[in-house]
């Protein structure tokens, strides 16, 4: 499959709070570009929302970050787990957070991810 993604990727490993409908459900991601997030669903109600709220914090910094998404893919891992993956593009995002995202993805390019 052809890598179709723009924005530079980091690998990242983080718990986050996704929230839908105003409630929050725990979810992991697994990268992270200036233009959004790869999450794995962890334990939430089937739902068909495509607009999402997301609180999170970068390793290292004490900061969170509130962003808005939109779920733009998903799909199943087909390994032993069956997770279930969503990537989601920021929507709404302070330009200090979005530099924070950048430093962070910076770092992770500078040790080779």
């Amino acid at each position: 499959m052809r890598e179709q993604r723009k924005a530079k990727r980091a690998p990242i490993d983080i718990y986050l709070n996704k929230y839908m409908g105003g409630v929050p459900y725990m979810t992991r991601a697994s990268d992270i570009s200036q233009e959004g997030l790869s999450l794995a669903q962890l334990i939430e109600p089937s739902h068909h929302a495509k607009r999402v709220g997301l609180q999170f914090q970068l390793p290292g910094s004490e900061e969170v970050i509130y962003a808005e998404g939109e779920v733009v893919r998903e799909w199943a891992e087909l390994d032993l787990a069956q997770r279930e993956r969503s990537g989601v593009r920021f929507t709404l995002l302070t330009e200090r957070h979005r530099k924070m995202i950048d430093a962070y993805i910076s770092t992770r390019e500078d040790r080779g991810n």
